[in-house]
């Protein structure tokens, strides 16, 4: 039996149903396939956001954890991300192997859960996608809850041994050995295109990526790829809007996706969050800024929450006052970015977010405050001398 399409979306997920649905609504006759299978061997839609995550023909098949060949998953003592959600007690002795993002969430949860956990990373700095100032706030809060950070620590070893997992490692030209109930990888993700692209002559990237140009066509006509697939942040929501804008596209319409605004999150406690150019980032493209940042501390309603730990930080160029990027880290930031992402596309400046009334007491009055410390003059916090 054979049914012909308008528009065939592989993949399920965020990035794949987001863009059958909208192909739905603009008219084409559109099927949407997956692949997924629960643990119990069931099928279901939402790929890894909602059945494991968070919550061409159009290619969204996504991506996988990435597998270490000496820590090889076994589904029980040594696991993926996914693996890490099921465990049937919380372990008393926790590794994870990657203090990324996901490591970081995942080490949180189970450190606060009662874990004795150990982040280890082979890169010398804590989240180096982070602005600096917000990663070191981040990882001193995180170090108090009583995650174990070990950085600039290569794993050369993990091995299964009874009921415990040993692992080693070098740091500082020494080598180190723990030994863990339970060790999850999270190295990051590939993209899933091994088996599906077998005998589609589509182009991929030394990384096994799948290029495509500016309105995600491949190099094969009438393929197209979105989402994590095709590389870049590999969030739910950018697979999402290359979804909708991908599939306006072929329906003719003028769209695009704004890559400078995507909002990253943290899901730890405290948030994490940020959006736009770090101050590092900047610096390298020898950009003029000023620079101001609000704590937490000083604010009534996170005092009131209990939360009053981290801060706000805003970058705005130093000659025409346009945000460049903001860096959160503390209650609810993932909130409260959105604010700025919304600021950030209309091309805003610090002075605007300072003119813009904001409501007491809430934790958006941070925000408020940070854009006046851009320019030396917060209300509630002192200001640096320029």
């Amino acid at each position: 039996m054979s049914t012909k399409y308008d528009i065939v979306v592989i993949g399920g997920g965020p990035a794949g149903y987001v863009a059958a649905i909208r192909a739905g609504q603009l008219g084409f006759k559109t099927a949407c396939v997956d692949q997924w299978l629960n643990r119990d061997g069931s099928h279901a839609f939402g790929g890894t956001c909602l059945n494991a995550g968070c919550i061409h023909i159009i290619i969204a098949s996504g991506s996988t954890p990435v597998e270490l060949p000496m820590a090889k998953f076994d589904g029980d003592k040594i696991v993926d991300s996914w693996g890490a959600l099921e465990f049937g007690e919380v372990p008393k002795r926790l590794g994870v192997i990657g203090a990324g993002v996901i490591g970081v969430e995942l080490g949180s949860v189970w450190s606060r859960l009662g874990s004795e956990t150990v982040l280890i990373e082979a890169m010398p700095d804590f989240l180096p996608i982070a602005d600096a100032a917000i990663a070191k706030d981040a990882a001193r809060q995180f170090k108090k809850q009583g995650l174990d950070i070990r950085l600039g620590a290569k794993v050369s070893k993990a091995e299964v041994k009874g009921d415990e997992v040993v692992v080693e490692y070098e740091a500082k030209d020494k080598t180190e050995t723990l030994t863990f109930d339970k060790l999850i990888v999270a190295v990051g993700r590939r993209p899933e295109t091994a088996k599906l692209l077998d005998g589609v002559d589509v182009k991929l990237s030394d990384r096994g990526f799948v290029e495509v140009d500016a309105d995600y066509k491949t190099s094969v006509d009438g393929i197209y790829a979105v989402g994590d697939v095709i590389g870049g942040m590999m969030l739910a929501h950018k697979g999402e809007e290359e979804g909708v804008a991908c599939v306006e596209k072929i329906h003719g319409e003028k769209v695009e996706v704004n890559y400078e605004t995507i909002p990253s999150v943290i899901y730890t406690m405290p948030e994490v969050a940020w959006v736009g150019k770090t101050e590092q980032q900047c610096k390298d493209e020898g950009l003029d800024v000023n620079i101001g940042s609000f704590p937490f501390a000083a604010n009534g309603r996170a005092k009131a929450m209990e939360q009053a730990i981290g801060q706000v930080k805003m970058i705005a160029d130093a000659k025409t006052d346009r945000i460049l990027g903001v860096h959160m880290v503390g209650p609810y930031v993932s909130e409260l970015v959105a604010e700025m992402v919304v600021a950030m596309e209309f091309g805003g400046t610090a002075e605007d977010i300072c003119l813009i009334m904001h409501a007491h007491p809430t934790l958006s009055e941070a925000v408020h405050e940070a854009a006046f410390s851009v320019h030396g003059r917060a209300i509630h916090a002192m200001n640096k001398k320029r």
